[in-house]
């Protein structure tokens, strides 16, 4: 087998190395057909709106809010040529781009540098290619990087502050704007309407690069790609040629312990069955999108001996801000040092913290503090999956 050659390094092409080399073989030795999940086409037809919906914005001269209007239409294109369906998920796009719309607020095309913007890097013997979502000039000596993110999970401040994709847009940004002293880095986490900011110094950006040659060379010089299952398998858009894949599917398991007593056996076993889990469970939650798919157009489906319906579920939703700012008061802590310990916003998280808080602020302050939340939160109301076996 001839040695395999990167004509160049990305991070989506080293991070697809590290999850999952088989996943890399396939793409990029291999050559498969991509299969893109839901959450992939998703995520890039937002992209494309916000991309389009600020260019028109820029080409324009334009001077003062971004049109919602037109962003419900440029979705609307984008949702027809992404092949995306289910009106679940089309009002979760409308929703993420209107608040994202009224967050942005006032915009000055002048402070626009860059949307989608190429760049390369030379890194060892590898020339690294990219595109950064957008760029804003902050003032004189800042500019301002930003990547626009659809994920469900909110990342860890730790995630943020190590990230290897925000390290390469630092490099990029310093060749691309030489004037700018700072850079500042953004993750939009569209969900969740939260910006999480970072920066870099000399030191990590000096071990961004040299990691990035370093699994350069590993993608080069591997002769063996395993499959790495996770939850994110369901995802992969080389699933149907990992045959790893489809026997985590099938429930099938290399290590079995017979003796409880043999503790390394017992951590083996744990694992194994963890990981098959994480598939099953991700790979239950896409079937069930399916079935809620075709439920949206009649009450009740009766398949082999279960009914399935969909029903109205009330729920919590927390306005960002006034609840830090309840957190904040009732602690002392700052608003971020607080969300870097809930995670998210939502019933769960909060109630895990205020029972966490109750130790250092007293039962009587947390019962307050969990009042005031309560109070502060908005219901919402959503459909909901229902399946029951037929008597």
């Amino acid at each position: 087998m001839p040695r395999f050659k990167n004509q160049h390094l990305s991070y989506s092409r080293l991070s697809r190395f590290e999850q999952c080399p088989l996943s890399f073989k396939l793409h990029y030795i291999d050559k498969k057909q991509a299969e893109p999940g839901v959450p992939l086409r998703f995520g890039k037809a937002v992209h494309a709106v916000l991309e389009n919906l600020v260019r028109e914005h820029m080409e324009e001269e334009r001077e003062g809010p971004l049109s919602e209007d037109r962003a419900v239409t440029l979705w609307q294109e984008a949702w027809a040529a992404g092949e995306l369906s289910g009106i679940e998920v089309f009002e979760e796009g409308l929703t993420i781009l209107r608040s994202y719309v009224r967050r942005q607020g006032h915009l000055d095309h002048q402070d626009v540098l860059a949307i989608e913007k190429r760049f390369e890097l030379s890194v060892g013997p590898f020339t690294v290619l990219g595109f950064i979502d957008r760029v804003d000039r902050v003032d004189d000596e800042t500019v301002e990087v930003i990547d626009y993110k659809t994920n469900r999970m909110l990342f860890t401040r730790e995630e943020v502050d190590t990230s290897l994709q925000m390290s390469l847009y630092h490099l990029a940004a310093r060749q691309l704007w030489p004037w700018a002293k700072k850079v500042r880095l953004t993750f939009d986490m569209l969900r969740h309407d939260i910006r999480m900011t970072t920066e870099r110094d000399e030191e990590q950006l000096a071990a961004a690069r040299a990691y990035v040659e370093t699994m350069g060379r590993m993608t080069e010089e591997a002769r063996e790609f395993p499959a790495r299952l996770n939850s994110n398998c369901v995802y992969c858009d080389h699933r149907q040629d990992c045959p790893t894949y489809a026997a985590a599917l099938r429930g099938e398991r290399t290590v079995v312990c017979e003796d409880i007593e043999d503790l390394e056996l017992v951590a083996q076993e744990r694992e194994e069955v963890a990981r098959l889990a994480k598939v099953l469970y991700a790979r239950k939650r896409e079937l069930e999108g399916v079935l809620k798919s075709r439920l949206e157009d009649q009450d009740e489906l009766v398949l082999g001996g279960v009914r399935y319906r969909m029903f109205n579920a009330a729920s919590k939703e927390y306005p960002l801000e006034r609840t830090l700012s309840a957190l904040a008061s009732a602690t002392g802590e700052t608003p971020e040092a607080l969300l870097a310990q809930v995670g998210s916003i939502d019933k769960k998280s909060l109630d895990a913290l205020v029972k966490k808080l109750a130790k250092s602020i007293g039962k009587d302050r947390a019962t307050l503090l969990k009042a005031e939340l309560d109070a502060i939160a908005e219901k919402r109301f959503s459909q909901r999956f229902w399946a029951k076996e037929v008597a």
